[in-house]
Order: C-alpha cells, then structure tokens, then sequence
C-alpha cells in the first residue's frame, strides 16, 4: 500500500537512518592498509604517533646554532667550529665563543640553545659576526613540539586525505587498519534509457542517473557491485533486482518512484518488498521511497537527473557515510546570491550554483541554469560546485541575499 506522508528532509533521512538500515553499519570488517593504498579510505580505528614529533630538537632556520650568552651583546664575533646539516648525526661540542654553521631541519647541537639566521650574520665560515641576535630558544623546534609519541594523529571515522597520510607518515606510521568498502548496486530504471553512444529512437534519452551515481559512490570509497538499467516490466525488474541485490550492502535505483501507473520501482517494491514511499518537502527530488530486498537496503530516487543528483547528495551520501562510520562533514556555509530566483513556497530548494568571487573576496553563487533547480537540467550539474539551499518559507532569493551553500 503506498504511503505518501509528507515529511521534512529532516525526517525522511532520519527514517532511511534507522528503518531502512535497521541497525546495520558501521561496516565491521576491517583491513590493514599500508599507506600507498589507504587513499580515500575511512580508518576503522585511531592512528597514534609511533614517535615525537619533531623526533629531536632542529633547526628552524639555515643560521648559526649558539650558546645565547654568547651574543647577550652584538655585533659579536664567534668561531665557526662545525657544520651540520639535515640528516647528520653529528653532536658537536661547543666551548664559549664558539658556534656551529647549521641548516634548516638539522639537528641542534646539546650544547646550543638558540639558532642565529644568517641574515643576521655576515655569513662568515671561519669566523662570524652576530649583528642581531634573537631572544633563547628562537627557531629551535623542540623535540615532541608538534605531537608526542601515542598521541592521536586520525580519529576512526576519518576519510584518508593526502592530508591525513602525509601527517600520519610524519608520525611513523606505515599501516592503517580501514573498514572494508560498502558494496553498493546501481540501477536505473526505464525503457526509454539508451547507453550513451548509442542512437536514440522516438522517446529515448541517454541514460546518464546509473553513470553519475556509480561515479559518485566511487569517489566516496564504495565498491560498485552492478551499474545496470533495468527494464519496465514488473517480472524482469524484480529479477533484476535480485541479481544486483546479492551480495550488496545497499541498492540504489533511480526512477519509477512516483504514483504513474507505470512507475515500477514503486510497484514492485511494494508488491514485494514492502516499499515505503514518501513525498519530501524538497525541490528538486519529492518522491521518495525505501525498501528492503532480500533483506538489503534499496534506496529509490526519482528519475530526473537533477532530481537524483540532489537525492543522492540529501539523503544517499549520509546513507554511504553510515555505512563507513565517516565522521560527518561540515554543515553548509554561506554565499552571496549573484542573481535572484524563484522558489517554492512550502518546499526546501536545492539549486546547483557556480562559486566565484568579487572584488571584495565576497562568495558569489550563481545558478548553473537559467531556470534554476529545474530537475531534467541534467547539464547544469556539470558547472555546478555547489548547492544552494533556500529554506522553505522563502519564495524568492533577490540579488544579494546570503544563502546558505554546500558544497558537492
């Protein structure tokens, strides 16, 4: 029986949130990763620093390591005893009046306690003169300064950035344990899809919802299991669906969710799969639906492509993000309207906008369609960087308004 409650984004998501998923994720096994291969995967527990950070007390500066009481009173004269650069191992003793020429990253001699950059000196290698001197301590990078050893470096739920793999692999950790990769199946739906590249009779349009979609989980750390369209006809669809059900964690369709009478995402999930269908207080993306096939989770998005694009980015990421145990990213942020729009009272818009910049450093949004959030405007996702997003009692954005943003 089709249920078309009318629910917020809010209360849709948190629905899929906990009947849909019935308490699966996260995912629970586990694999060990060394670093070259952990990229875009979402760490399953913390990583801690195998040592301190900086590991021994260096040089922040290319200068001149002394003993501060040795240059309490410049111009002073010093001799130039050694040399050490970066990597060596060398301790050089230092007597009064004494220094070591010393280069970025190399470590401190124990008997210096404060580094002279050379533009402070005459850059003499016998003998140099001090014309400036720095307060004691300056530009020596304690030992542990930046983290010690068994601190965290990357909570669990932490997405492996270059970023993140770069501080780990500075802390000395060369294996991460990640969760495994949810397994995700894509189908559209209809008989009109034709694969791009293929001709188009009367009636057809390329299919492009199954492509963006299993492109999209990709990038989020997925496995795409099947990418497939799957036909009209209620008895080939419902095969289908069990084939590219096994073995998935999750089931995506697009397509087929509304009240037509040949809707047949919807018809069949409700006939077999106990399917809940929605109606949402969003614009693009009002009909929704969920179900459970064999026991595995299927999410189903309307069919136009706008609509499935801001479908997945509302409700199918914080799905994939539950699965992984990802830490949540960032609330939305703000921009400045470029231009002004329609919106639909009553319903939350999301309008895929272009970022740039003024004069002042202002954040501009622009829709990347004339007709704004229009949800078969499948190409004014390829400009887009990010979405608008109009709450629902606002009927128009003017020019100069803030909005808030999120980013895609």
């Amino acid at each position: 029986m089709t249920t078309r409650a009318l629910l917020t984004v809010e209360e849709y998501l948190g629905e899929l949130l906990t009947d849909l998923l019935e308490g699966a994720g996260p995912i629970t096994e586990t694999e060990d990763l060394p670093l070259g291969q952990a990229l875009g995967r979402v760490l399953a527990e913390p990583v801690r620093a195998v040592s301190d950070v900086p590991a021994f007390a260096n040089s922040a500066m290319d200068g001149y390591a002394v003993r501060q009481a040795d240059v309490a009173t410049v111009p002073a004269s010093l001799q130039v005893v050694g040399d050490v650069a970066a990597g060596s191992a060398d301790d050089p003793a230092l007597e009064p009046g004494q220094c070591v020429r010393i280069m970025t990253g190399a470590p401190v001699p124990a008997a210096a306690d404060t580094i002279v950059p050379v533009e402070l000196t005459d850059g003499g290698t016998d003998v140099v003169t001090i014309t400036e001197a720095p307060e004691a301590g300056r530009h020596v990078r304690g030992a542990g300064e930046d983290v010690s050893a068994g601190d965290v470096i990357a909570d669990a739920g932490t997405t492996v950035t270059g970023r993140v793999l770069g501080s780990i692999a500075a802390a000395g950790t060369g294996t991460v344990t990640v969760r495994r990769r949810p397994v995700v199946a894509v189908a559209a739906t209809g008989d009109e899809l034709v694969s791009p590249g293929g001709r188009l009779g009367r009636g057809q349009i390329f299919e492009s919802n199954g492509t963006h979609l299993a492109a999209t989980l990709t990038e989020l750390g997925a496995t795409v299991s099947h990418a497939v369209v799957l036909a009209d006809d209620a008895a080939d669809f419902a095969a289908g669906l069990d084939t590219i059900a096994s073995g998935a964690d999750l089931v995506l369709l697009t397509g087929g969710v509304s009240v037509g009478a040949f809707d047949v995402s919807r018809i069949v999930l409700e006939r077999s799969g106990r399917g809940v269908f929605r109606h949402v207080r969003m614009q693009p993306g009002k009909p929704q639906g969920w179900a459970r096939w064999n026991g595995v989770p299927v999410l189903a998005f309307p069919g136009n492509p706008v609509s499935t694009a801001i479908s997945f980015e509302v409700f199918g990421r914080p799905v994939i993000d539950h699965l992984l145990g990802r830490e949540q990213p960032d609330g939305p942020t703000t921009a400045v309207a470029a231009t002004g729009w329609r919106s639909p009272a009553g319903r939350r818009q999301f309008v895929p906008v272009a970022l740039t910049s003024d004069e002042s450093g202002r954040l501009l949004a622009a829709p990347t369609h004339r007709r704004g959030s229009a949800s078969h405007m499948v190409t004014s996702l390829a400009g887009a960087h990010a979405v608008a997003i109009v709450p629902e009692d606002t009927d128009e954005v003017t020019g100069g308004d803030l909005v808030q943003i999120r980013s895609l």
